[in-house]
């Protein structure tokens, strides 16, 4: 257990500060590549529906229908994935859109002198803030899957990741605006990402004690929910929004493609 534990942490810090690569690449590149970004979260999406539906919420069920029953089973599963959309929903309703990370900006937006004053630090200091709130649930899904499963856990957390880079950057543009630092902007998003492995510690702390077959089902249906709602809520939008909405659905098929044979060969 420990060393799952200790797999499971590194996985969720290794996501969470993706986004440091994400404000890195605001800072470096000199334009957005729109299809690079569009395929990559239609990739990450792809990963993560295919693994929520095909995988997650299939051990949620089985955990679920062996203590209760199929019928009462099938019900707990299908209310605790609801349970894990609205907490996800709810977190993302409570955050202003224009501070919310998961709006796209692109790397041109760094371009000019930023304006500086006290209402944008204030809006700087609510992104990160945002993006912190965001990155808690992932968290969390991230580090549960990654203990019970390691393997599959790396899958998650390389989707997270990938979902985390345009996130870096849509934090950066108005951290950086706010304080016309570049170097305090790329802190700040990279910090913010730490929020995903505090959710695991959170996670592991309040859960681990209390962790039986019927808790550890509920709480796998609603990663599954959290999951799915990220991908359709916030990185398909996303990806369209870079204009490239081909290019994510491509994207899309082939993260399913690549989660379908990983399982199949990892059987």
């Amino acid at each position: 257990m420990e060393q799952n534990f200790l797999i499971a942490f590194l996985l969720t810090l290794f996501a969470g500060l993706a986004t440091g690569i994400g404000s890195l690449i605001a800072f470096l590149a000199k334009t957005t590549n729109k299809k690079f970004l569009s395929f990559s979260l239609g990739l990450s999406a792809g990963v993560m529906i295919y693994v929520s539906f095909v995988e997650i919420f299939a051990q949620a069920e089985d955990l679920l229908i062996l203590e209760y029953g199929m019928k009462k089973g099938m019900l707990i599963t299908v209310v605790a994935f609801f349970g894990g959309i609205l907490l996800v929903s709810l977190i993302d309703k409570l955050v202003p859109s224009f501070e919310n990370p998961h709006e796209v900006r692109s790397v041109e937006s760094m371009d000019g002198p930023p304006p500086r004053n006290a209402k944008l630090m204030k809006m700087g200091i609510m992104t990160a803030l945002a993006i912190g709130i965001h990155n808690f649930p992932e968290g969390i899904a991230t580090f549960t899957a990654a203990l019970e499963n390691p393997t599959l856990g790396i899958a998650i957390a390389a989707a997270i990741a990938i979902h985390n880079i345009p996130e870096g950057i849509a934090v950066s543009v108005p951290i950086y605006y706010a304080t016309g630092d570049r170097k305090k902007a790329f802190s700040l998003s990279f910090l913010s990402g730490l929020a995903e492995p505090l959710g695991a510690l959170i996670a592991y702390l309040i859960l681990m004690p209390f962790m039986s077959p019927t808790l550890l089902g509920c709480v796998f249906a609603a990663v599954a929910g959290i999951m799915v709602f990220i991908s359709l809520d916030e990185l398909l939008p996303a990806a369209r929004e870079y204009g490239e909405h081909h290019v994510s659905i491509y994207g899309l098929i082939a993260g399913m493609a690549i989660m379908a044979f990983s399982l199949i060969l990892l059987a």
